[in-house]
């Protein structure tokens, strides 16, 4: 083989890996997405989110809340292939599995402690327990979960994802909470009609 094809074909290789590597939100040929023409041209304000000003100083929800800045809730991310969310745990809740299938989500530990884990595509759990300070990855598109397992303390977390619109997939409602015929259900869980309508149900509250 010459050397010049050998190098060719390194090149071809190399701009391959880098074009996966690089894979997820499109590119844009300008330094940001305009809002629409009606709304006039961007100020400061476009490029400003203070949904999470509600966050600061204010009472910890009873219940588990997500508080998301991703494009549809501030569209200035259009584009730029970024967003971010805040989870709220407090004692024993959770955020039950899901997935973010146009984005990886790396957690940050604020407050508190999570017991966190996703399974792969040979379903092997990785699981582990997070401090305050710790970070997390959770692979694209693979289904995961946040735990708070304490008792008495809740936990704060921040997530970035890789993408301004990385979608949430909710495994139960997902399964649970659509049309999917009950016999098929059933069957795929190896169990009874009247089981997966306990199920239904429960979810449906």
């Amino acid at each position: 083989m010459s050397s010049k094809l050998h190098f060719f074909l390194i090149l071809s290789v190399t701009c391959a890996l880098l074009q996966i590597s690089t894979a997820g939100d499109p590119d844009i040929l300008t330094d940001f997405i305009p809002p629409p023409a009606f709304l006039g041209p961007p100020g400061g304000n476009y490029f400003t989110f203070t949904g999470m000003r509600s966050l600061v100083g204010g009472p910890f929800p009873a219940t588990f809340r997500v508080l998301k800045a991703t494009m549809m809730e501030f569209p200035a991310l259009n584009g730029q292939s970024v967003s971010y969310a805040v989870l709220q745990f407090p004692n024993g809740t959770v955020n039950p599995p899901h997935t973010h299938p146009r984005a990886s989500e790396l957690l940050f530990v604020l407050m508190g402690s999570l017991q966190v884990g996703f399974v792969d595509t040979t379903n092997k759990l990785f699981t582990q327990t997070l401090q305050e300070g710790d970070i997390f990855v959770f692979p694209k598109g693979l289904v995961h979960f946040q735990f708070n397992g304490d008792a008495t303390n809740p936990a704060l977390a921040l997530s970035a994802f890789g993408s301004a619109s990385p979608g949430t997939v909710k495994v139960p409602s997902a399964v649970f909470n659509t049309t999917i015929d009950d016999q098929v259900l059933a069957l795929s869980f190896k169990t009874d009609v009247a089981t997966i309508q306990k199920l239904k149900s429960g979810l449906s509250g």
